[in-house]
């Protein structure tokens, strides 16, 4: 008999449960990675849901096209039109459930996203003591998703996240942060080498006829379960409108979520199955529904895919309802160089990142709409044109920013300041979804800001309505980059503390026991946190004059703008929020001291703002 090696490592097995056709797309990179490693792991696939009811298209074929043998096939799904069906679905899994995780007795169970199956699973798992992995947790997205995606986080033990603000969302919901894996979507792996195939026009005749590329549109929208009634409204409006179009359509039949019937009767009643403009389709492979909605015109509905997917190509997106609201966008890539010191080399390194942005989309099968800016100083958004900076930045002042961008890219560009592209992230990405009237603050090497009043951005007569950072909070106090003294700026930019802590480095009084500061490192407002933190009273002492300060003018902000919300951004955002509620509460009309103050949790607000402008000048939306 073959003797048994002891010291061998025993296989991790690991089940997959998938439940839809939309979580196989983001789950199948993961189970090709385990099935790819057999020394490692034993995969073990559960397929439950709508992957087994042909009204949906029998998901589960392309599962096994995949060649992934299914372990267990459970039906799950009780027929219905309201929220009572899909709860009593949720408890069939939870009957049915146990037996198959008994048997397999997985190590771990991997589910994905915010499906009431997914509930279902994670709940059984949980109370089974099975180890879960849970993939893109921490999201927001708006109605009921958002409640069932943070109760499966709560039930699982280690999460794949695809946003730092979603890794951050975890933290707060004290997940152990050693257990979360930063990962990014896992359907953008295979999603960029499905886009970037030549036989893409081949599938756009197998699924539309005869059409050209960008000459069609994808629709696909899918119930509001905690509003159905209304969304149904919407879908009725998004059929009639995608009839006048007249434009060649692949529309996808909604889940299984409860009012889909009733949509799917709206659908036949206006006769879309039967018109010539259109092709409606219960499932469509994934492979080539990336490259249909990547070579389409526009795709309109209320899918995740046109928030993560879509974007990714850069096709527009008309994004209908409350599904999506709250779902992050990405940042695909940064370009980041050193701040020239000079205008023409300022100009030519901006035209030099910019090209090799364009080059690189064509990798990313993006399409570039047109070019943001956002930059300091006192702009001209009209002109696009830098009107008046500070010492801040040399040689920014009577500069056109727009004309020589535009003229070598041969694209529209539009430029605002950089305090008002992040009130302008925020108003569409951030805490100021849904706010009439905001402020935004930014806290970095300079302070800056924007307004928005009335869901409008205000720029003022001469485009100097938000430059709060000098906003004078002393008649006396230090001399500010701008020329004049006691500026919000002068007291608590990165540039002021990075000033104060030279002046206690060179008097010896800044370093602390157990701080460590290189001889040639250069010293910043960071080394004076620092010392603030290691019991440094002088440091201490200048953190507290510089939040007081900040905290000062954001009074004068609030007596004179009243916002409902005011959103602190910037490196330095997260150690002012505490001193200027302080203050807030200390010195502030009662009738304003109610007023939020919240930390931006948009990585790159001002970068988001850019690109905010350029989607929403192309859509026709102006500020």
């Amino acid at each position: 008999m073959e003797k048994i090696d002891k010291n061998r490592k025993r296989k991790l097995r690991v089940c997959v449960a998938t439940c839809n056709r939309a979580d196989y797309s983001k789950l199948a990179p993961i189970m090709f990675g385990i099935k790819g490693d057999p020394d490692n792991f034993e995969l073990e696939v559960v397929v439950l849901g709508s992957h087994l009811i042909d009204d949906y298209g029998n998901t589960y074929r392309m599962i096994e096209q995949d060649d992934f043998d299914i372990t267990s096939k459970l039906h799950t799904i009780v027929r219905g039109e309201d929220e009572a069906a899909m709860v009593e679905s949720v408890g069939l899994a939870l009957v049915k459930l146990p037996d198959v995780l008994h048997r397999l007795r997985p190590d771990v169970l991997i589910v994905h996203g915010d499906r009431f199956d997914a509930l279902a699973l994670a709940t059984a798992a949980a109370l089974m003591n099975i180890r879960i992995l849970h993939v893109e947790g921490g999201e927001v997205s708006g109605t009921i998703d958002d409640s069932i995606r943070h109760a499966i986080s709560k039930l699982a033990h280690y999460h794949a996240c695809c946003t730092r603000s979603a890794e951050q969302h975890l933290i707060a919901m004290c997940e152990d942060h050693s257990r979360i894996l930063l990962a990014g979507c896992p359907s953008y792996d295979k999603l960029l080498s499905a886009c970037g195939r030549d036989d893409y026009a081949d599938v756009i005749r197998n699924w539309l006829g005869d059409v050209k590329e960008q000459d069609y549109i994808v629709a696909l929208q899918h119930p509001v379960t905690t509003d159905i009634k209304n969304s149904i409204k919407i879908y009725e409006l998004m059929l009639d409108a995608l009839i006048s179009f007249n434009k060649r359509t692949l529309i996808l039949f909604p889940n299984i979520d409860a009012g889909s019937k009733e949509m799917v009767r709206v659908m036949r009643k206006k006769g879309i199955e039967c018109h010539p403009n259109f092709r409606a389709v219960k499932h469509v492979p994934f492979d080539q529904f990336i490259q249909l909605v990547a070579h389409a015109g526009c795709m309109i509905g209320n899918s995740s895919c046109g928030v993560r997917e879509a974007g990714a190509f850069g096709t527009p997106v008309i994004n209908l309802g409350t599904r999506q609201t709250g779902r992050e966008t990405e940042i695909v890539k940064k370009y980041t160089q050193p701040n020239p010191k000079t205008y023409k080399a300022r100009i030519e390194l901006i035209l030099k990142m910019c090209i090799e942005a364009v080059s690189e989309a064509v990798h990313y099968n993006c399409r570039i709409l047109g070019v943001g800016v956002s930059t300091g100083g006192r702009v001209n958004p009209q002109e696009g044109v830098v009107l008046h900076s500070t010492k801040l930045i040399q040689e920014w002042s009577s500069v056109d920013i727009r004309a020589p961008i535009s003229d070598s890219l041969h694209l529209p560009v539009w430029v605002d300041n950089d305090g008002n592209c992040a009130a302008l992230a925020e108003k569409k990405f951030g805490h100021g979804i849904g706010v009439e009237n905001f402020v935004t603050i930014i806290t970095g090497t300079g302070i800056g800001g924007g307004i928005i009043q009335h869901n409008e951005l205000i720029h003022g007569s001469t485009f100097c309505a938000a430059e709060l950072g000098h906003i004078i909070v002393s008649l006396d106090g230090p001399e500010c980059m701008c020329g004049s003294r006691g500026c919000m700026e002068a007291y608590a930019s990165g540039m002021a503390l990075q000033r104060e802590a030279k002046r206690l480095h060179d008097e010896d009084l800044l370093v602390m026991e157990g701080m460590s500061l290189k001889n040639e490192e250069p010293v910043s407002a960071a080394h004076l946190i620092s010392a603030a933190r290691w019991g440094n009273s002088k440091a201490e002492a200048i953190l507290r004059t510089a939040g007081a300060a900040l905290g000062v003018g954001i009074v004068n902000i609030l007596h004179t703008v009243n916002p409902s919300l005011v959103i602190l951004c910037g490196v330095l955002a997260s150690y002012y929020e505490n001193p200027v509620k302080q203050i807030i509460s200390q010195r502030a009309l009662s009738s304003v001291q109610g007023i939020k103050v919240l930390t931006s949790d948009l990585e790159e607000p001002a970068l988001l703002g850019a690109a905010s402008m350029v989607l929403d000048y192309a859509t026709r939306r102006t500020y």
